[in-house]
């Protein structure tokens, strides 16, 4: 559900939406959630002084309060 999420809204920031894609791995409670993206597109996602990026924590940490788990992203080229 988050990782859909995270990957619905890279999609309409991105120039190049057909490369976003997410790979999820949960370790100890924690869930990694890895957006791979266009290199070009990179900047895009992370935003200026990572207030991208940052904003997208925060509303996946809203998720954390419900169900438990713990979040965390990383923006990674394709």
């Amino acid at each position: 559900m988050v990782a859909d999420f995270v990957a619905a809204f890279a999609k309409l920031i991105v120039a190049h939406p057909e490369q976003v894609s997410v790979q999820t791995q949960e370790v100890d409670g924690v869930v990694e959630i890895v957006l791979y993206a266009n290199q070009s597109d990179l900047g895009k996602l992370i935003g200026k002084e990572g207030k991208m990026i940052g904003a997208i924590k925060t509303l996946i940490s809203g998720c954390k309060a419900k169900d438990g788990k713990g979040y965390r992203i990383n923006v990674e080229p394709v």
